[in-house]
């Protein structure tokens, strides 16, 4: 008998997040009658380009490094319970992932676990690195560094055809957010390319689910104006979309959070530059009309999601080697720490021009002005402020010479002795960067692929 209803929980908003999650949304899934099943979402720009990097230099796998932390403990139970898995933890290399997943089901004795990959997102398999660099990028800067990869956005089709190849867990790289939960919506409903409505559904679900316990209520907390309970125990959400194109937002019974109107309204604008064309590879998503209601206890339904076909082109991100960022930090606390912390950044400016020190660095009183400020310190310079207090002093450099940023990082060390009283709780760190940038290409150059494991 056909499904009316599908349940998709989302265990992972960013690579990262919380591990203990599943359990409350696998036993939530356990009590629902239909198709089911668990997302990971942990891929962001810049994770997939950190991950690329990590490849690229030999430091990591080139797939998510916690994909053992969230697949591991709920293979079995997925399983036995009929519900299926779908992620990103692919990341920059998911034949690598595929074979770990692989590994992992074997030594918990699941033989007869299918797994899918959904590879095609490497524009460098396709085409050269010459010719990505001549691309117009959307922010307007030129693609002018190394190139340590180009991935562009998937869409659902891949991942519904993987399900339809009947994985158990389907496993992906680049894709937009919404696909993971899409991509289910399409296989489950056999949706066409014509029936905006319900991609527009799916894609809503998706949009709302992809960030985890964001929509039941841990971002939209800030007390006392808006108080939400128990949010060390947060509960991940559950989406129940039908094949009518309603959509309910809840979460596990017993656990932390909530779920309301304003909860909901807020993840729906969240990243969505034009409420009326949210542009994703699947469909031009338009929730411009779309009605949310408290239908009880941490349940919010929306209806009117409408849909117009999807742009002619996919975007794709660039990412380009930017060398390393070096990281210093030194603490004054107590009567007169900020004039110290002051003079401790006067005393390094002026070291950085006697060592001839030529890489940008900025500086930072953390408390005072970090955040909102530039890198020429313009809000700390014409602000006044406690003299007494706790304030950090963050020195940040970026170079491709490691042994410009280590100078960097000694001359703060070196205020323990030199500098103004009190230095305490000196720490640096050195760590290789990337830069991004958006292009646009053509849909048919990406060579996408779904194979089993």
């Amino acid at each position: 008998m056909e499904a009316d209803t599908i349940f998709v929980a989302c265990a992972a908003g960013f690579g990262g997040d919380r591990f203990d999650a599943s359990g409350p949304l696998i036993d939530h899934l356990s009590t629902c009658s239909g198709p089911r099943y668990l997302i990971f979402e942990t891929l962001a720009e810049r994770t997939l380009a950190i991950a690329q990097n990590q490849m690229l230099r030999g430091d990591g796998p080139g797939y998510s490094e916690f994909l053992e932390r969230y697949l591991e403990p709920v293979l079995a139970d997925c399983q036995k319970a009929g519900i299926k898995i779908v992620t990103n933890l692919g990341a920059a290399n998911v034949a690598g992932a595929g074979t770990r997943a692989r590994q992992l089901a074997d030594e918990l004795g699941l033989r007869d676990f299918k797994i899918a990959l959904v590879e095609g997102d490497d524009l460098l398999s396709v085409t050269s690195e010459e010719a990505i660099s001549e691309m117009a990028t959307m922010e307007g800067n030129l693609i002018e560094r190394p190139l340590v990869g180009a991935n562009v956005y998937l869409g659902a089709r891949p991942i519904a055809e993987a399900l339809r190849l009947g994985a158990d867990l389907v496993i992906t790289g680049r894709c937009t957010d919404a696909a993971l939960t899409l991509g289910p919506v399409v296989h489950e409903f056999e949706v066409s390319d014509e029936d905006m409505h319900m991609l527009a559904a799916g894609t809503l679900a998706g949009h709302l689910l992809e960030c985890g316990p964001q929509v039941t209520g841990a971002y939209y907390a800030d007390p006392p104006y808006k108080n939400v309970p128990d949010l060390a125990n947060v509960g991940y959400p559950v989406g129940e979309i039908g094949r009518d194109g309603d959509v309910v937002i809840t979460k596990p019974c017993g656990t932390g959070g909530l779920v309301s109107e304003g909860t909901v309204k807020e993840q729906i604008l969240y990243e969505m530059h034009d409420p009326a064309n949210y542009l994703t590879p699947d469909v031009t998503l338009d929730v411009s009309q779309v009605n949310v209601a408290q239908t009880g206890p941490d349940r919010v339904r929306l209806r009117g999601a409408a849909g117009k076909p999807p742009p002619a082109t996919l975007k794709a991100t660039v990412s380009m080697d930017a060398g390393f960022l070096g990281e210093a930090e030194m603490s004054y606390a107590g009567p007169n720490a900020r004039a110290r912390a002051e003079l401790a950044i006067e005393i390094l400016r002026r070291r950085f021009q006697r060592l001839a020190i030529t890489c940008p660095v900025r500086f930072d009183i953390l408390g005072v002005s970090s955040i909102f400020d530039d890198d020429r310190g313009t809000l700390r310079a014409g602000e006044a402020g406690a003299g007494d207090g706790d304030f950090r002093v963050r020195v940040a450099a970026r170079s491709d010479d490691k042994d410009e940023l280590e100078r960097v990082a000694l001359e703060v060390y070196s205020l323990w002795v030199t500098g103004p009283a009190g230095g305490a709780g000196f720490r640096k760190q050195l760590s290789s960067k990337v830069k991004t940038a958006s292009v646009l290409v053509d849909p048919a150059l990406p060579d996408v692929s779904v194979r089993l494991v």
